[in-house]
């Protein structure tokens, strides 16, 4: 009778139980719960006692994979372990191949996010604390999609119940009556601060205005054609300078700004919301001779400075304008764009401004769905999933350092909103029954948010002989790599997947999906 094993039965063991392993890897998450409106897709419901969560995907051995996806017809962040070189079971024709370079490489990402609007804090206030709770663990904690951008308006926008400034007081050229608002204490700052409390990360705060005080301007209203008046020019700067001192108060400091909200809407006449005109020549003269140099001086030089914060369709002359000016150009880490007016000018503007500032980044700060002449808030749109992530991939593939959302949460019907420009956002809140609803918009951006953090390195990927199959990749910090993968057409495919140093990797795509691929 043998009492003994050898070595190779022992190594014979060992390597049975590694497979068994890697091929019984889980990663777990709370399921949706799903309901129907009669459109094109679903919303995953939440409350108090109730929501569903993001997987997480933790170290991987080499040549394992994890394929998250979401679909039209019934999946929100499904998961499936892949393995290099395994072939899919029953397996169908090849229709598509993706190939990743991680040899070649572009821009490091800084994030992505959302908007923290009185709009968002009144939604969110609405519901119990438990289902508070949800929907900012949903945003921000290890259990969501971990928001890592958080953009804080300066003061009142249109989605604030009116028009307001920190200093309306005509004439107080020295704010002494500078002070925060109500919507700021109740519906902004408490929220920023459960946000940077639930998160692992560092969460980016940048602060954008939408308008002066109205005394300040030419047409001395927060909405119309009417841009700053140049007396005003130092006293616009300081009034930033003391936004950021009362937040510090609050323990809240900010990495950037961006110097004017769509600068362009307060050159339009009749504009019918909270704006300022600016041209890109005034804006140079306002970020080089008294934004900079006045933030410099009272301690917040390391706040990064982004121009433009509008269409991309005005890229790249006014970088162009305002980089030329070299008081202007001591100061602007960034330019900032929105995708309203994309259907101007295509993706590509985002490499030609990238290729003549390389030393600049480019971050999409707003963009929503459900915008005039569009029907607002649509539960369970499936399509605006896709023109989200197919905004994120352009963007991304064309320089761009992260994507940035608008409302954190909004009502059913896509507001509140003082000027009635009502849309749509990613979470929509019925405090009539104590719910909130994820939509479909919700998972585009925790496809995103979730798995590609905070300095990860885009790389080279390209896709044959398919307009319909649209993606980018990226290698983590962590080592892994990950690839997002947009299925825009009503046909299944299976792709394989050919990165140049791990090898071939089979996939199942089906119609109308997205996925994230994510690999050791």
């Amino acid at each position: 009778m043998r009492n003994s094993i050898t070595i190779n039965e022992l190594f014979s063991f060992w390597l049975f139980a590694l497979i068994i392993t890697l091929l019984s890897f889980q990663v777990s998450a709370e399921d949706c719960i799903r309901r129907d409106y009669g459109r094109s897709s679903f919303v995953c419901v939440c409350n108090a006692t109730y929501c569903d969560t993001a997987p997480n995907v933790g170290s991987l051995a080499s040549g394992q994979a994890i394929q998250i996806t979401s679909s039209r017809t019934a999946a929100r962040f499904l998961t499936t372990n892949l393995q290099f070189g395994r072939k899919l079971e029953h397996i169908r024709a090849i229709t598509d191949e993706i190939f990743v370079d991680p040899s070649i490489t572009y821009q490091n990402v800084l994030g992505f996010g959302g908007a923290f609007t009185d709009a968002a804090g009144i939604n969110i206030a609405r519901l119990s604390q438990a289902a508070q709770e949800n929907l900012m663990s949903s945003y921000f904690s290890a259990k969501g999609i971990e928001y890592s951008i958080g953009r804080v308006p300066m003061a009142g926008t249109d989605f604030s119940t009116r028009t307001y400034s920190y200093d309306d007081y005509p004439g107080d050229v020295t704010l002494s009556n500078f002070s925060l608002t109500y919507e700021d204490l109740d519906f902004k700052i408490p929220y920023v601060n459960w946000a940077k409390s639930l998160s692992s990360k560092s969460i980016k705060l940048f602060t954008s205005p939408w308008s002066a005080p109205a005394w300040m301007k030419s047409n001395n209203e927060f909405y119309g054609k009417g841009s700053l008046l140049e007396q005003y020019y130092q006293v616009w700067a300081e009034y930033f300078a003391r936004f950021f001192e009362e937040y510090e108060n609050f323990g809240l400091t900010f990495w950037g700004l961006t110097a004017q909200n769509e600068p362009i809407d307060g050159r339009v006449p009749g504009f019918p919301f909270n704006c300022m005109g600016w041209t890109s020549e005034q804006q140079s003269i306002f970020v080089g001779l008294n934004l900079g140099p006045t933030l410099q001086a009272k301690g917040f030089g390391n706040i990064k400075i982004m121009i433009m914060d509008d269409q991309r369709n005005y890229l790249p002359e006014w970088a162009e304008t305002v980089l030329a000016n070299a008081d202007a150009n001591r100061y602007v880490s960034g330019i900032a764009v929105h995708w309203y007016q994309n259907f101007l000018a295509p993706p590509s503007v985002l490499t030609t401004t990238h290729e003549k500032f390389p030393d600049r980044f480019i971050l999409a700060t707003e963009a929503c769905e459900g915008t005039f002449p569009k029907e607002t808030v649509v539960l369970g749109a499936w399509e605006r999933l896709e023109s989200y992530a197919k905004d994120i991939i352009e963007n991304m593939n064309n320089w761009a350092a992260g994507w940035v959302d608008w409302n954190l949460a909004l009502d059913e019907g896509g507001g509140p909103n003082w000027s009635e420009n009502f849309v749509d956002s990613p979470i929509i809140v019925n405090n009539t029954i104590d719910e909130f609803y994820k939509q479909p918009m919700f998972y585009a951006m925790g496809h995103f948010s979730k798995y590609i953090p905070e300095n990860s390195v885009r790389v080279k990927i390209d896709i044959s002989n398919d307009t319909a199959i649209i993606g980018t990749a990226f290698v983590l910090p962590d080592g892994n790599r990950a690839v997002v993968v947009l299925n825009q057409s009503d046909d299944e495919k299976t792709i394989v997947l050919n990165d140049v140093e791990r090898g071939t990797l089979e996939f199942y795509c089906e119609a109308r999906s997205m996925h994230t691929i994510i690999y050791g």
